[in-house]
């Protein structure tokens, strides 16, 4: 059976720190990369990071049915997962991992259904989240305002997914997650 492992989390929450250790662990796993109309951050690169598009290419792709799920987070933001990417990754004998917002998570789960292992991942408290989010130092002060009351809201989704798992010891965080993903992957 093909399979697919979402990771969703608020925004500072350490999810990507968690897709990449479990990349580096797993070799059977393969990150899905997903497009984006934000503009790259930092040291981001086209078709490595994400597939950074216009908002018009977006919806032109939206019109073609391309997406699994796609997500217009704000005005012209837009999110979303093709449906090549996950059928190239699953061709190579591989699982699908995802990197997605809560909203995303959600979609992909309904899609995927059994096909899938959904984790949350959550921060230890919404104070940790902002610290984190300043300590980034990628984001404005009013772009961490935003993020942090979006993160509000996204917690009370957390239900929604198959696992939680809190991240407030990062090493601790890693051994549930190989742990979640070793039996998901094992499971027939």
């Amino acid at each position: 059976m093909n399979k697919v492992i979402i990771f969703s989390a608020p925004s500072g929450s350490g999810k990507t720190t968690l897709v990449k250790h479990s990349l580096e662990v797993f070799n059977e796993l393969k990150f899905s990369i997903s497009c984006t109309t934000r503009q790259p951050r930092g040291s981001e690169v086209h078709a490595v990071d994400y597939h950074f598009l216009s908002p018009d290419e977006f919806r032109q792709k939206i019109s073609e049915d391309a997406f699994v799920e796609f997500e217009e987070v704000y005005t012209d933001k837009y999110y979303g997962t093709l449906k090549s990417e996950v059928e190239k990754i699953w061709n190579q004998g591989k699982v699908v991992i995802f990197d997605v917002d809560v909203k995303g998570g959600i979609s992909l789960k309904k899609y995927f259904g059994e096909q899938a292992l959904s984790i949350f991942i959550k921060p230890p408290s919404i104070e940790e989240l902002e610290r984190r989010l300043i300590s980034r130092n990628t984001d404005d002060a009013e772009t961490i305002k935003t993020r942090v009351a979006k993160a509000e809201e996204e917690m009370s989704y957390a239900k929604e997914f198959d696992k939680i798992v809190i991240n407030n010891d990062l090493n601790i965080a890693k051994e549930e997650i190989e742990s979640l993903i070793k039996n998901f992957i094992e499971r027939n």
